[in-house]
């Protein structure tokens, strides 16, 4: 079987290029949608169902819902990358308002609507490079304005912080709050390791899977967690950073702005980390097998 992207619209299983969604569609006209993103690593899904359990709190927060509970989910989630022969794969679930019934503003209207889609992996940076962070002064969104651990899709914050990242060199870019402190990347949370400290933001981010994995790890290795506010200052003088996210685990920061952490090189224990991390996804109780034997 050839790997192929796929998707899955209104109840069949496509290629990717040919999924639709309508342009009256609130997900697209008001950004009004929630999702969640998990991965496929040689053949097995990691974390999944803790993937699947935030892509429910999320909808059930924002009054959507699905005609799939999550065992169903689960299952359509495993055909579908089954069917792709993808054996690491990115793999997004999303649900969107829909469309309001005619000449109506009430999203009460609204008949929610159920995507999916499987996508060879995707990378925000490979393991063994170091990602050039700059601290953007675009401020996050309010959390009391738009709740960040609820999955969305507001990002013109974290867009415009990346384009003045790009402006000075850098690939990738840290937003802040109002105080300026460090909130988070497009579509990553940012640590810190100071005097063998793992630090992390606390409030206003999204609470994510590699994030908390991160947190357990260094646990493990015998690191103390703290939760809290991380100053611009804090990550320049880090003794290392990285970033974690499902599109590429745990990343190291090896510079921000022009401030060079430590040799400029992936630092001993975020290595560590890093190992350790890819390590898990062999561990039977995160990896759940997909069956690419599944008849089409």
């Amino acid at each position: 079987m050839t790997p192929q992207s796929l998707a899955h619209v209104n109840g069949e299983i496509v290629p990717i290029n040919e999924a639709k969604i309508s342009l009256l569609d609130w997900g697209f006209l008001h950004s009004d949608a929630t999702y969640d993103v998990a991965h496929v690593w040689d053949g097995h899904f990691f974390r999944l169902d803790e993937h699947v359990q935030r892509y429910f709190a999320g909808m059930e927060k924002l009054r959507m819902s699905i005609p799939y509970n999550e065992t169903q989910l689960t299952a359509l989630l495993l055909k579908l990358v089954g069917q792709s022969g993808l054996r690491n794969a990115y793999v997004e679930m999303i649900t969107t308002r829909g469309v309001p019934e005619s000449g109506s503003r009430d999203p009460r209207t609204c008949k929610n609507q159920f995507f999916a889609f499987v996508v060879p992996f995707v990378w925000i940076s490979q393991p063994d490079q170091g990602l050039h962070l700059a601290i953007s002064q675009q401020q996050r969104i309010p959390s009391a304005s738009v709740d960040p651990t609820i999955k969305n899709y507001h990002w013109l914050d974290l867009v415009m912080g990346q384009f003045e990242a790009y402006d000075l060199g850098a690939q990738t870019a840290a937003v802040v709050d109002d105080k300026g402190n460090i909130k988070e990347g497009p579509g990553f949370n940012i640590f810190i390791i100071k005097d063998r400290q793992l630090r992390t933001t606390a409030k206003g981010v999204l609470e994510g899977i590699t994030r908390k994995t991160a947190m357990q790890l260094a646990q493990q290795l015998g690191l103390q967690v703290k939760l809290g506010e991380i100053s611009a200052q804090d990550l320049r003088q880090a003794d290392e950073a990285f970033a974690t996210s499902t599109a590429g685990g745990i990343m190291a920061i090896t510079q921000v702005d022009h401030q060079v952490l430590g040799r400029g090189q992936i630092g001993p224990l975020t290595q560590q980390l890093q190992d350790a991390y890819w390590a898990m996804h062999s561990e039977p109780k995160f990896a759940l097998e997909v069956d690419y034997e599944l008849p089409l």
